[in-house]
């Protein structure tokens, strides 16, 4: 019976409750050492067998947490029995396993996860990925963690609700003490009770100690609570036969449970055989349990953690050699078992710890990586190569949203000790990835001799990697033209074919301009290849999205996002979604931009990439600003006005100034809108950007001719047509001749705009529809501007741009005809719901929609449910024909 833990025990209850009405649950519960949370996990897993629930178990070892999805592994065990080990290809798609296994089960089911802040990194991330998504599951989740600086930050990236263990008062403390060492005299009683401070596990084992030796066994009060009871533990053990001591301590450095692999190193570091009787005296003391399957589990974390500190680094040393002479078989564990064993510097040693780092990034276990590369510097004998793999630790921890590790780690780099690439590499690293504010151009020749030093000394992956990591920068930093020139110089000296991915996504990048007609000839040879990675997806969507092919962009975009969800990286996926979002934003398909952003932001955030997740926040208030929301789109304007002027970001304040003047030409304010939009187009103002400027001409011209500035456009755009003649710069163009039709203002003009091919650009030839209706209807033309305005209405309408459709709706009123608007069926769903909705109207079945979107199959069955009402529908085949009309 638990004392003085009613209420946190009823809080638990209720989350069992919540389960059980398949509203799945989770909370977690945190305090010090021995604070009493092992013994609320066991009193809710008991409540939760007596309701019918299944239990399943896993728990975070000191020794295990660089061994990639250990507790993983131990959970999907036991909620399978003699079920293999899944293969694990990332934390985000084993999430996604995991939760399809627990909605396979028939009754409720209880994950209880123990001492979660020693779970290893890739275990960790999956199962909290998995935990804020059981919301429609009949799944409750309880994990305990003991309270630190890193746990907190953890929890603060996790997001999940916590419960706080606080020391028993008193009457509560008293009230144990009584039960577990009753006679104790007063004063040793009250001497207990004030060294153990209400915290359970003191109670318990000071006065287990005070009972059997009396008051001269109790450790001076001036010492931890957590030290006198791990010294506690240690005079227990000291009691134990030397042979049996020597074994603990081995199975408190090892990684695994099994006994015949402690009682193997054990015989090692004995020079003799060590038999399963030397476990013996220890399990009669009940320091630990050997159950049937002969795992090996302590009483407590602490005893295990005074074993381990107690050892004195020798014994340790010789306990983890001995492990990696019989992990031999198991390279992975092996080579962490040799690295604790290293009494010192060892660059081989080292070189391994890197390739390990290197493999588990590839595989997304980012804490696996940041692990190992801060062993492999520790061991480094070589200054320069510790300060590169120092480098390389700290783009990990910038991935994985540690920012604390990252500055950390950056103010450790010696930089005179690094090679010139590196010093170079530093102040890039410094300057963007962790935001420190932005340099603009000054140091571009810098990053481009960077860039050629790496080639000139034969490490050409890491500058192609260098080169296209700067080459986004390039994009959103307004370099002049030398220095574009002198980045063409570099990137032409790497060579490789001229249809290598890479190489074209740096050049368009680099020179959207004057290499523009090129790479777009290129990117459309590209674009029939089948044997792309979802990086060269992505590289090419950037690039066409910097030489203006939007709509070639979101089909790059859509495939890398696609391979990207396959392999389970969300932390690419964010980047995807975000600049998907951005590119259908810019094309005004408000739908798809929402559905995208959403994602973008939520997946963002769950990755740790605020600069990602303002760039998904950014098309997300774009997308308001099309659909006529102005307040939410001026409250993201102004946030991302007010970050990017603080970082330094400056020419992505066009974005801002977009999202402004897009939802002033919603609101019909045309003059306030092209004063927002003139601000992109002053190169003596903060929001200039020409790439920003190749995308909005259709807008501005809008705008202008809305209110009156004909000759105010002729003179703004200008300057443009030499660089779309030269950049054949497809959105450029499409602008152009939509602003050309309206600065004419006859038939011709626009009919010869209205004949080029527009299939790609919906939004744009109904805007020419809508302004040549327009035009027709004044001069009284009524019948020739019905069917412009008609058609124009329905491409609004599906794009998600009311305010345009409700403008063509009025000059067909105007014209004698009533159109009705359709019913906004988009707006009844939310985005998630929408992208849901579209995915099962494909065809796709809920587990593999859950897959695609990393939510349970039973997440998908509800939202389905929640769906089709909203649609007027009842079944998933009438879906297709209800969307039909909105996306």
């Amino acid at each position: 019976m638990l004392v003085g833990r009613g209420r946190q025990a009823a809080a638990l209850t209720a989350v069992l409750d919540e389960a059980a009405r398949r509203c799945g649950a989770v909370t977690v519960v945190r305090g010090e050492a021995g604070i009493g949370k092992s013994a609320l996990l066991a009193h809710v897993s008991r409540a939760a067998g007596q309701r019918g629930f299944r239990v399943v178990t896993t728990s975070g070892i000191q020794a295990e947490v660089h061994i990639p999805y250990a507790a993983l592994h131990r959970l999907t065990r036991s909620l399978s029995a003699g079920a293999a080990s899944m293969e694990i290809d990332s934390p985000f798609r084993a999430a996604v396993r995991l939760l399809e296994m627990l909605g396979a089960v028939p009754e409720p089911v209880l994950v209880a996860v123990e001492d979660a802040h020693w779970l290893d990194p890739g275990s960790w991330e999956a199962l909290t990925f998995a935990a804020r998504r059981i919301g429609s599951d009949a799944v409750a989740m309880v994990l305990t963690v003991r309270d630190g600086e890193d746990v907190d930050r953890l929890l603060a990236q996790a997001g999940l609700p916590e419960m706080r263990l606080e020391p028993l008062d008193l009457p509560q403390a008293g009230e144990l003490l009584d039960r577990v060492a009753a006679g104790l005299a007063p004063a040793l009683r009250q001497r207990v009770l004030e060294e153990a401070a209400g915290n359970p596990l003191g109670l318990v084992e000071l006065g287990a100690v005070a009972a059997r030796s009396g008051g001269a066994a109790l450790l001076p009060s001036r010492l931890p609570l957590s030290t006198r009871v791990e010294r506690t533990f240690a005079m227990l053990v000291g009691e134990l036969p030397p042979v049996t001591r020597s074994l603990l301590l081995v199975a408190a450095a090892d990684d695994g449970d099994g006994l015949d692999e402690m009682l193997a190193a054990c015989g090692r570091v004995e020079g003799r055989p060590v038999t399963a009787e030397d476990i013996e005296p220890a399990v009669v003391t009940r320091l630990v349990e050997v159950d049937a399957a002969y795992r090996l589990r302590f009483r407590h974390p602490l005893l295990r953690s005074a074993l381990y500190q107690s050892a004195g680094a020798a014994r340790r040393r010789r306990a983890h050699a001995a492990l990696a002479e019989v992990t031999a078989a198991d390279p992975a564990r092996q080579v962490w078992h040799r690295a604790a064993a290293a009494s010192g510097p060892d660059e081989a040693l080292a070189r391994e710890l890197t390739e390990t780092a290197m493999a588990a990034g590839d595989r997304q276990a980012g804490g696996v990586a940041l692990a190992a590369f801060e062993r492999a510097v520790q061991l480094s004998e070589d200054p320069a190569e510790r300060g590169r793999r120092q480098l390389a630790a700290v783009n990990v921890a910038v991935e994985l949203g540690d920012g604390a590790t990252a500055r950390r780690i950056l103010g450790e780099v010696a930089g005179q000790q690094l090679r010139p690439a590196d010093q170079a590499w530093l102040s890039y690293m410094r300057e963007t990835h962790l935001q420190t504010g932005l340099s603009g151009t000054v140091r571009f020749a810098v990053y481009a001799e960077l860039v050629d030093s790496l080639r000139r000394e034969g490490d050409l992956r890491r500058a192609v990697d260098a080169m296209l990591a700067m080459t986004v920068l390039f994009v959103w930093s307004n370099p002049d033209a030398g220095t574009a020139r002198l980045y063409l110089e570099v990137a032409d000296r790497l060579g490789g074919a001229e249809d290598d991915p890479r190489l074209v996504g740096m050049i368009a990048m680099i020179a959207p301009i004057e290499r523009g007609a090129v790479c777009l000839e290129r990117i459309a040879r590209l674009r029939t290849r089948f044997d792309l990675s979802p990086f060269e997806h992505q590289t090419l969507g950037l690039a066409s999205s910097a030489l203006g092919a939007l709509d070639v962009a979101a089909h790059f975009y859509a495939e890398a996002a696609t391979g990207a969800r396959a392999q389970g990286r969300i932390g690419v996926l964010a980047q995807l979604l975000s600049t998907q979002a951005f590119v259908a934003a810019f094309q005004s398909d408000s739908t798809t931009a929402m559905t995208a952003a959403t994602e973008g932001v939520s997946l963002a955030a769950e990755t740790g990439q605020r600069a990602w997740g303002l760039t998904a926040r950014l098309a997300l208030g774009h997308a308001h600003a099309l659909r006529g929301d102005g307040d939410a789109a001026r409250q993201i304007a102004d946030l991302g006005e007010s970050v990017l002027l603080t970082g330094g970001r400056l020419p992505m304040m066009a974005l801002v100034q977009t999202i402004r003047g897009v939802a002033a030409l919603a609101e019909g304010r045309p003059q306030d809108a092209y004063r927002h939009f003139r601000r992109v187009f002053d190169p003596a103002d903060t929001p200039y950007h020409v790439g920003t400027q190749m995308k909005i001409v259709g807008h501005v011209a809008e705008a202008a001719a809305w209110s009156g500035q004909g000759e105010s456009l002729r003179e703004l755009i200008a300057p443009l047509r030499p660089i779309a003649e030269q950049s054949r710069c497809p959105s450029l163009l499409v602008g152009l001749r939509y602003a050309d039709a309206v600065l004419a203002g006859d038939a011709e003009a626009y009919e010869a705009a209205l004949a080029a091919d527009l299939s790609a650009w919906p939004f744009e030839r109904a805007r020419l529809q809508h302004s040549y209706g327009t035009w027709l209807r004044r001069r009284r033309r009524g019948a020739e501007s019905r069917p412009l305005l008609r058609a124009a209405a329905t491409t609004f309408d599906a794009l998600g741009a009311r305010p345009w459709a409700d403008r063509c709706r009025a000059e067909l009123r105007a014209s004698g005809e009533t159109l009705r608007r359709p019913a906004d069926a988009a707006g009844t769903l939310t985005p998630q719901e929408l992208q849901i909705a579209a995915l099962a109207a494909e065809g796709l079945s809920n587990p593999e929609i859950a897959e695609r979107l990393f939510l349970s199959p039973r997440t998908i069955s509800t939202h389905l449910y929640r769906i089709y009402p909203k649609l007027g529908i009842k079944s998933r085949g009438e879906l297709s024909r209800a969307l039909s009309t909105i996306t």
